[in-house]
């Protein structure tokens, strides 16, 4: 597949609750436009904070600067989890034809096990340029995942797509961009 070639590329990102605003900002721009609901989003780093910090090498800025998306359709992820018994609704996400993020303000982040549940440190190699090619190649869900999530005790924080690639975007997108789907 040439890299240019984005057809049939999507990416996810879960639906935003109270929505505001005319385009979805990285945490960093939440702070300026809508303090409180970057109080209730930076809470769900509370645990985590070094997270707040961490660079994105590949975009000359930190974590909370970017975007995420994923490359991977949610409706898998959550199947696995349903076959356990376990109930999950139908859930809201948004859809975003992976050909509209700027290519310059992207990449794709590789995501490495955590031995012990222990994050590792970032290694900008795991940072690639956001290609068709490169997008292509972690469109599918891990195996790991799949087997993680069909192994979620109940009582657990179901958290999808811990153990699966990211692209990260620095830069926001306009809601007119984003298409709705559950899964």
């Amino acid at each position: 597949m040439p890299t240019d070639d984005w057809t049939g590329l999507t990416l996810y990102h879960r639906a935003v609750r109270d929505m505001r605003g005319k385009a979805l900002l990285p945490l960093n721009r939440l702070q300026a436009a809508f303090p409180d609901v970057y109080a209730r989003e930076v809470a769900k780093y509370q645990g985590r904070e070094a997270l707040l910090t961490e660079p994105v090498a590949r975009l000359g800025c930190q974590w909370p600067d970017v975007l995420f998306f994923s490359p991977v359709h949610p409706g898998p992820l959550l199947d696995a989890v349903r076959a356990t018994g376990r109930a999950v609704p139908p859930v809201r996400f948004w859809t975003l034809p992976a050909g509209a993020l700027d290519p310059t303000r992207a990449c794709v982040r590789l995501v490495r096990p955590w031995p012990g549940g222990v994050k590792p440190e970032p290694d900008p190699a795991d940072e690639l340029p956001f290609t068709a090619a490169h997008l292509q190649q972690v469109a599918s869900p891990p195996l790991e995942t799949l087997s993680r999530l069909g192994q979620l005790p109940p009582e657990a924080p179901l958290i999808l797509w811990l153990d699966v690639p990211h692209v990260l975007y620095r830069g926001e997108v306009p809601l007119g961009e984003l298409q709705e789907i559950y899964a």
